[in-house]
């Protein structure tokens, strides 16, 4: 999806922003994450974000040795931000809204916030790949991509619009099968905070062949 704002680089970004974590939740640079916001603590983010430059970052929480929940998780130190750049109102409350990736952030605070959501001081800097499309696409080694979802797919019995697959580029190949992943929170922070899009390719084959290799153990993969 495209965007009406144009982001060359973290200069164009607010150094303080509403975060929403969320396990599981993987957003990359150009990806679109789908969210169903009904929480009254994040339509109140949606709402003031909307006001504001339309920039919400997604971090995933950490995973507390020994299990549990606790009420304020602690945060992983780095998201991405992205724009809201479609919403709908569902008349019962909710929010249906895109959220389109734009770049990595390493969370240098979180700040005491009269709000009822949670906002950090960010820094962009560490990420300057993220602002140039496609950067790194001739180092993938998209046979090595293709082979692996093939033999996930099949693996379980899935089907895939491999029309579109060829067709995407190697960056939106990437990074969608990267976000859609049904990946722990650990291996889905691993891919976000790869350094650059063949490593990323690279951690996400390996990922993926050691779920594969579970299967074959007789254990279930994600999927199933």
């Amino acid at each position: 999806m495209s965007m009406n704002a144009v982001y060359r680089g973290p200069g164009d970004l607010p150094g303080v922003i509403p975060v929403f974590p969320l396990p599981g939740a993987l957003l990359l640079p150009r990806g679109e994450m789908p969210l169903n916001i009904f929480e009254p603590r994040y339509l109140s983010m949606v709402d003031d974000a909307l006001k504001s430059g339309r920039i919400i970052g997604m971090v995933q929480p950490e995973v507390p040795v020994g299990g549990g929940t606790p009420k304020v998780p602690s945060l992983h130190a780095v998201g991405c931000a992205g724009r809201i750049t479609a919403l709908a109102e569902t008349g019962d409350g909710r929010y249906l809204l895109t959220l389109t990736g734009i770049a990595r952030f390493r969370i240098v605070e979180e700040l005491p916030s009269l709000t009822s959501y949670r906002q950090c001081k960010v820094d962009f800097a560490a990420f300057p790949v993220d602002f140039e499309a496609r950067a790194g696409e001739d180092a993938v080694d998209r046979p090595a991509v293709i082979r692996t979802l093939r033999d996930f797919v099949e693996a379980n019995n899935l089907s895939i619009d491999w029309k579109g697959i060829d067709e995407a580029s190697n960056e939106a190949l990437v990074n969608a099968l990267a976000m859609m992943s049904p990946f722990d929170v650990r291996e889905k922070q691993a891919l976000l905070e790869a350094p650059d899009l063949r490593t990323r390719a690279e951690i996400l084959i390996a990922i993926t062949e050691m779920e594969l290799a579970r299967g074959d153990d007789g254990s279930e993969t994600p999927l199933q």
